[in-house]
């Protein structure tokens, strides 16, 4: 087992009882932090540790860039906390950190045409470990299973893309999260724009639950009234130039146009200094079957798509 060296952040709001990610990565032994505001810390002490527990400062809500005209109106969505887990891991003295949304339920190795579940931290250590192989790379993290058909041939990643739900990224950045909705976006086009990169994993996957289906989060501060389109909409007059409005799935999304970024090289970084322990040596097949809500289900490639 190789767990993360950068710190794993967790902003989550009204979802104690049910936030996804904590709770697995509980049961697998890796470390993480919870970001959470004020008024609702006790009620995530019933469910997690005072270590696992950070508090938001309320001053980065304060100082947060919405890039709209709403004001104090609405909720400023998850941004404040992640610019907060930002500042936090810079004066714990990492040079890189993860920021990641409360409601992925597990991560997986894409491999031999199927996606196995994994057990333990070594997949975000590998994904680690090859980021920093490159000193141009502003952002990494794992595809979402759903969008990663393993029989289609693809690469073990792509680069010049979005990433989202699951960050690493590089502290000494210019940038920071902004946008009351759509930040995992904007971020990554800024960068882009800016003339970095970035890697997104088709080896390394995350499973994620969909928008607007778990109670708390945006779902309770947007989705559930507004929908989709603002959110989208911010995006593309924030972005005019790459982004445009779409409907799909029976919603409003944005589609973002990655091609001018897509063939841009990894450069390698000549200070690069591999780990002591190699995270590409530690993988082992331990079981076939996946557990789902505790419950022990074999289940073929085909069918690891479907939960």
């Amino acid at each position: 087992m190789v767990n993360p060296r950068f710190p794993i952040y967790i902003p989550s709001k009204s979802r104690s009882d049910e936030a996804t990610l904590p709770r697995y990565f509980d049961r697998i032994g890796v470390p993480f932090k919870l970001v959470v505001e004020e008024h609702q810390y006790e009620s995530y002490r019933q469910f997690f540790t005072e270590e696992q527990i950070l508090i938001l400062d309320p001053q980065f809500q304060k100082d947060y860039e919405t890039l709209d005209d709403v004001g104090e109106e609405k909720s400023k969505g998850a941004g404040p906390a992640r610019n907060f887990a930002w500042d936090h891991a810079i004066k714990a003295g990492f040079d890189w950190h993860w920021v990641m949304d409360d409601n992925i339920c597990y991560m997986s190795r894409a491999t031999d045409n199927t996606r196995m579940p994994v057990s333990d931290g070594t997949v975000i250590a590998a994904m680690e470990d090859f980021t920093l192989r490159y000193k141009n790379v502003a952002m990494s993290g794992p595809r979402y299973e759903n969008m990663q058909h393993v029989r289609r041939g693809r690469g073990p990643f792509q680069t010049g893309s979005r990433i989202y739900s699951c960050n690493l990224i590089r502290n000494s950045l210019p940038y920071r999260w902004r946008g009351r909705y759509n930040e995992d976006t904007d971020l990554s086009i800024m960068c882009l724009k800016g003339g970095w990169t970035t890697i997104e994993f088709n080896a390394f996957l995350q499973r994620k639950l969909a928008t607007q289906v778990m109670k708390g989060g945006n779902t309770e501060a947007f989705y559930a009234e507004e929908g989709t389109f603002l959110k989208s909409q911010m995006l593309v007059q924030t972005h005019p130039d790459v982004a445009r409005l779409m409907k799909r799935y029976g919603r409003w999304h944005h589609w973002v146009n990655y091609d001018k970024w897509r063939k841009r090289p990894l450069i390698k970084d000549p200070n690069y200094k591999p780990p002591d322990k190699n995270p590409y040596t530690q993988f082992k097949l331990v079981d076939k079957r996946v557990v789902y809500g505790g419950v022990y289900r074999d289940e073929d490639a085909s069918d690891l798509s479907e939960h």
